[in-house]
């Protein structure tokens, strides 16, 4: 990479300084942009960014930015496997133990630019301790990325769609099996994500810190009174 071109990360979230870190040890140049009003066409335009990194952005990327720059996004599935909403939810809900990071390239369909590259990922822990983890991962990938310019590769394979989960999902009140409930609290467990819950009729138990021992689960819990 030329020793002028600007990096972009765009991202609000502190979990995800160690991008910053990681370009900062290779002294690399990078501009960290987190919020909307930031990411506009023009302040683009005056950087000319080689790459604009997305590790986790919540909002859409505008056409007149992923057309006219090459806009990196992350998804925690072995893409075209497991396109859409709530990855990390969706695949430990179906009992993944490990997945694959992918680093693609932004296109107008969700999830379904050509692929740069992809790297394991455990699934074990909280949702907070595998975005973490995950965090680490993107900056190695971002590294490589920006060291070696490789040419993104089509998806191949007829690909599977995931729903993105809604807060009411989280509530345990109807499941049976323990493991089912320890795999709902850790994974709904991070920073920014609704609890998983249940609800009497007038109050809300929100938990969290779950551990799974011999025959029970043991959590922390929040009371709180049911907002009418």
């Amino acid at each position: 990479m030329a020793a002028d071109m600007i990096t972009v990360i765009a991202t609000p979230h502190a979990r995800y300084d160690c991008l910053e870190d990681a370009l900062r040890r290779e002294r690399l140049d990078f501009v960290r942009l987190r919020t909307p009003e930031e990411l506009t066409p023009e302040r683009l335009a005056a950087l000319q960014p080689r790459y604009v990194f997305f590790p986790h952005w919540s909002w859409k990327i505008p056409p007149e930015i992923f057309q006219n720059h090459e806009c990196v996004i992350f998804h925690m599935t072995d893409l075209p496997f497991g396109r859409g909403g709530s990855p990390l939810q969706n695949l430990i809900v179906r009992g993944f133990r490990e997945t694959r990071l992918s680093a693609l390239r932004c296109v107008a369909e969700m999830d379904a630019g050509p692929v740069y590259l992809k790297e394991p990922l455990s699934l074990l822990g909280t949702a907070e301790e595998i975005l973490m983890r995950a965090a680490q991962l993107m900056a190695s990938m971002m590294l490589a990325i920006v060291r070696t310019n490789p040419m993104p590769v089509p998806q191949q394979g007829e690909p599977t769609i995931l729903k993105r989960r809604r807060p009411e999902d989280g509530n345990i009140a109807g499941l049976e099996d323990l493991n089912r409930v320890y795999d709902f609290i850790r994974m709904l467990d991070a920073e920014g994500y609704p609890p998983a819950f249940m609800e009497t009729e007038h109050l809300r138990f929100e938990f969290t810190r779950a551990a799974l021992k011999p025959g029970e689960v043991r959590a922390d819990v929040k009371i709180v009174r049911k907002t009418p």
